[in-house]
């Protein structure tokens, strides 16, 4: 999201981030902004079932901050890195109710993808939906960025990826390649986005009703579904060719 200036649409009951009248980047429900509105998101968030109680999470495009605040609210022993981009973005923080930076959170303004060459090993926990007012954002794309993920996880570690309006077989390839054939995908049923998960080696995935008792009950509603797909997406799950 580097061209453009973001529109923010506040209404009664729902509050917008967008670059285009077509396509809403981020929607927060007005009264209530910790709670992960938008289907795709609590998706994302289901890979806590591959990695419970994380203690450190990095997420690539905060965006309106959707997975941050979840994140900050609910897993209270993590710390949180966030990147974003686009500066007039970040300076919609306040807007989206994202906490300030300090104690265990912190939002940057950067180039995310660069910046997790610097990470190896940084993290257990890796959210990335990085997009562009064109679609997803080329350096979250490529086969190096991938690999650059594998090694900016913690052994055990997993990340989730939103791929949305793009070639989702060819980023799962890649993620394929980069962690030795440890990733799937699950569709986001009524929506154009898949979502990709991948994991490195050293941990095995929490069964779903374990894992979500391990989280608060604000937490457990908006979750529960999504555990179970990927805990049956999961138990099919094969190692394939890279």
């Amino acid at each position: 999201m580097k061209d453009g200036a973001p529109r923010v649409h506040r209404g009664w009951w729902y509050t917008t981030l967008q670059f285009t009248r077509d396509v809403t980047q981020s929607r927060m429900l007005t009264w209530w902004p910790d709670v992960l509105q938008v289907g795709y998101t609590r998706t994302m968030l289901a890979v806590l079932l591959l990695r419970p109680q994380p203690r450190r999470i990095g997420i690539i495009g905060l965006g309106g901050g959707s997975q941050a605040k979840f994140c900050h609210r609910h897993l209270p022993d993590a710390d949180i890195e966030a990147f974003e981009s686009h500066a007039g973005v970040l300076g919609l923080r306040e807007t989206f109710r994202i906490p300030a930076n300090g104690g265990r959170f912190q939002a940057r303004l950067g180039d995310g993808a660069a910046m997790l060459r610097q990470r190896r090993g940084a993290y257990d926990l890796l959210l990335v939906d990085a997009y562009e007012p064109e679609g997803i954002s080329p350096a979250v794309s490529t086969q190096a960025f991938y690999h650059d993920c594998r090694e900016a996880l913690a052994e055990g570690g997993a990340m989730a990826i939103n791929l949305y309006a793009t070639d989702a077989r060819r980023h799962l390839v890649r993620l394929r390649r980069a962690f030795d054939g440890r990733a799937l995908a699950l569709e986001e049923p009524r929506m154009s986005n898949r979502i990709a998960f991948a994991w490195q080696p050293g941990g095995e995935p929490a069964d779903p009703r374990e894992a979500l008792m391990r989280l608060p009950r604000a937490a457990r509603w908006q979750l529960a579904a999504r555990f179970l797909r990927l805990a049956r997406a999961r138990q099919d799950w094969r190692p394939r060719e890279r």
